[in-house]
């Protein structure tokens, strides 16, 4: 924790001039009407032919008794004079500033209109520069290396063998939180969960023991804070229930649930977003016959019509698109403003609408992640089972590219809040790989080791208010956060130019 340095007194007017007196004038040189050095002037038993006792008609006498150290006496009469020449330390007089006359006030307008043209001139073509994209005033400390600065978990669900299923950063930056649940195959409808946050600005803290900790009686395997509120957090249940509590009132933080009736989901809510009052407004259904046809996509089992949803990204352009990513391995395109009904026989206490506008070519296996460009309209990333991450253009089916960041499941990628060009994944292997695509489109440019054992990493998010720190929980119950190196935080020349022809590409 950064501590600010108290503040040293100011000398008094005079200061120097005593600090002077107390070095016996060392620093003085000899001046006008003024004696030298006293550097003859007897300093202990012995002495030698002093200037000073040449000029009071004392000549060339040696003093062989202690008291001769009285002629010391002398050189305050010597420092007296420097301290009479130390005039600067004397308050200084103020200098009035007349103002401009009458007379030159028409003189300086004129000035002015005539200077004008040009001054706009100059503006302009500064303003038109591109000499200095990419830089700004930075007047933070240089970060050269990635490095965790906490490792945080809950002892209780550890012991359980939890996971950490979804991370959370509330509006303020300061809080991170996470969900605990199980994202593995087994019944842990029932089993007893956690949500814990950690306030990382809170002096004192303690990184195994959160300063909030919610029972929930389902596995919880997603969560999402509140965009304005810091203390409300929202999660989606195992059970398909989606609850959002206030994490500030300790003894009885639940706000809202939206039970189990018709309205319920009828399958994990495996992502959320966004929070509010919990009434089912608008419903939507994903069909299979409905879906636009264009892409090929394997073909169903027969009676099979549901797909299943298992990320949502939305735009941050288009507050009505979003992009879901599917079991099937596809991701669609998806608009709120969808009007179609969705032929399906599912209950709901309101019309349920298809909302799927474009399909996109797939992935060897279910999608887990989707993220939308904070940057551009057109471009989103999708990770899954294969262990790819796909960049797609909205534009086209087909992905403009595809990286094989593992061998065993890809579980979360993110695009960073700050960096166009960056984003990080998190693999079934252990680890978080950060991605420069102003570097290199093939390979990580920094490959974090999370989990010692291999143990996944299943979820990661940036700190849109504190820029240079990213979370990722993992299958051991941890939560780390790491701080990134200034590489990854501040924007390199031109990228958002590099990031725009990158979405004009037509993939092969």
């Amino acid at each position: 924790m950064a501590t600010r340095a108290q503040p040293r007194p100011l000398s008094p007017a005079g200061s120097a001039g005593v600090a002077a007196l107390a070095t016996g004038g060392v620093a003085s040189g000899p001046g006008p009407g003024r004696p030298g050095l006293l550097q003859d002037e007897t300093l202990g038993v012995a002495s030698v032919p002093s200037q000073w006792r040449a000029v009071q008609g004392i000549r060339g006498e040696t003093k062989s008794c202690q008291t001769s150290s009285i002629a010391t006496a002398s050189a305050s009469a010597q420092a007296r004079n420097h301290v009479d020449a130390q005039v600067q330390t004397e308050a200084p007089v103020p200098v009035s500033v007349q103002p401009p006359s009458r007379d030159d006030i028409p003189r300086l307008a004129a000035f002015l209109r005539r200077v004008e043209a040009m001054v706009i001139r100059e503006l302009n073509k500064n303003w038109r520069s591109h000499a200095f994209d990419g830089f700004e005033v930075n007047w933070t400390e240089q970060q050269q290396m990635v490095s965790c600065l906490y490792t945080l978990g809950y002892p209780l669900a550890q012991a359980q063998g939890l996971h950490v299923t979804s991370i959370s950063w509330n509006s303020t930056g300061s809080v991170v939180a996470c969900a605990y649940g199980r994202l593995d195959h087994g019944d842990w409808g029932t089993l007893k969960s956690f949500v814990c946050a950690w306030n990382l600005d809170r002096r004192g803290l303690c990184p195994r023991q959160p300063s909030a900790v919610v029972e929930v009686p389902s596995a919880v395997l997603c969560l999402a804070f509140h965009p304005t509120q810091p203390s409300h957090v929202a999660g989606g249940l195992y059970s398909g229930e989606v609850l959002v509590w206030d994490l500030s009132r300790l003894e009885d933080p639940l706000l809202w649930r939206t039970g189990l009736t018709d309205d319920t989901h009828t399958d994990p809510v495996s992502q959320g977003v966004g929070a509010g009052q919990l009434q089912l407004t608008e419903g939507f259904a994903l069909v299979m016959q409905q879906l636009p046809r264009s892409t090929k996509l394997k073909k169903h089992p027969r009676g099979e019509t549901e797909v299943g949803a298992t990320a949502v990204a939305f735009s941050s352009f288009d507050p009505r698109l979003f992009i879901l990513g599917t079991e099937g391995g596809f991701p669609l395109k998806c608009s709120l403003a969808a009007r179609e009904a969705a032929l399906t026989r599912m209950p709901s206490s309101v019309p349920l609408r298809a909302p799927a506008q474009f399909t996109f070519s797939p992935h060897g296996g279910p999608i887990y992640s989707v993220s939308c460009s904070p940057f551009h309209r057109n471009l989103f990333l999708s990770a899954g089972t294969d262990g790819h991450v796909h960049l797609y253009s909205m534009l086209q089916a087909p992905p403009l590219t595809s990286l094989q960041l593992s061998l065993k499941y890809l579980f979360a990628v993110r695009w960073s809040p700050v960096r166009p060009l960056v984003f990080a994944a998190a693999s079934g292997e252990g680890d978080v790989q950060l991605f420069d695509l102003q570097k290199s489109s093939q390979k990580p440019t920094v490959l974090i080791k999370q989990t010692q054992d291999e143990s996944p990493v299943y979820c990661l998010e940036f700190n849109s208010q504190h820029t240079q720190l990213l979370a990722a929980g993992d299958a051991q119950g941890t939560v780390k956060v790491w701080q990134l190196s200034t590489e990854f935080t501040e924007q390199g020349p031109r990228e958002a130019e590099d990031l725009d022809r990158l979405a004009a590409e037509v993939a092969t």
